[in-house]
């Protein structure tokens, strides 16, 4: 990577680390890998970029209705499972929950979904990137507005709402435990 390709990645990468240094984790495991992703970006602003070899950060959310009643999932082109809505971060974002915001619209086709400024989950996972490498998802929850319409993109193979309870098979690794979180992150927005 050139220098002004780190460059770019400057702002994000010092919102990645700022975010979840003062994050609580919300379980033992993402606490766990939040640690190990503020290791990787100990590597600097490459970490952030899919050409960091020994990993890199991404973004992604869960998308609910307006009363938690159903959430979005994708049906992931590449790797055939239902998954949230998310990828990689890029030049241009300037935080983590904004990469997340511009995967799930970019995925869902729904332009006024709102995201949470807190994470709900961090994950780590192998993924095919580079010949083989690891994604460190930052995950958020989003809320997309009431009448909202979704629309596949070239990344997935379908879109649908399904109830918080009943998701369906096959379910990418970690998806599931993204609920609770979204949920009470919905409850808190709702108290506000």
């Amino acid at each position: 990577m050139t220098d002004t390709d780190l460059a770019a990645y400057a702002d994000l990468h010092a919102d990645a680390v700022t975010t979840l240094s003062r994050w609580t984790a919300t379980s033992p495991a993402a606490a766990a890998n939040r640690d190990r992703t503020l290791a990787l970006l100990a590597d600097g602003p490459v970490a952030m970029s899919r050409a960091h070899r020994a990993g890199h950060v991404t973004a992604s959310a869960l998308v609910l209705d307006p009363n938690g009643e159903r959430v979005l999932l994708c049906l992931h082109g590449k790797f055939h499972k239902w998954a949230q809505l998310g990828g990689h971060c890029e030049p241009g974002d300037p935080t983590l929950a904004a990469a997340a915001l511009r995967e799930a619209t970019e995925e869902s086709g729904i332009a006024a979904l709102t995201i949470d400024p807190e994470p709900i989950d961090v994950d780590i996972h192998p993924v095919t990137c580079q010949g083989g490498s690891l994604h460190y998802d930052v995950r958020y929850a989003a809320l997309a507005p009431a009448g909202a319409t979704e629309r596949v993109s070239d990344e997935s193979e379908a879109l649908g709402w399904f109830p918080p309870d009943r998701l369906p098979e096959p379910l990418a690794h970690a998806t599931a435990q993204l609920v609770t979180p979204a949920l009470a992150a919905l409850a808190r927005r709702a108290a506000r």
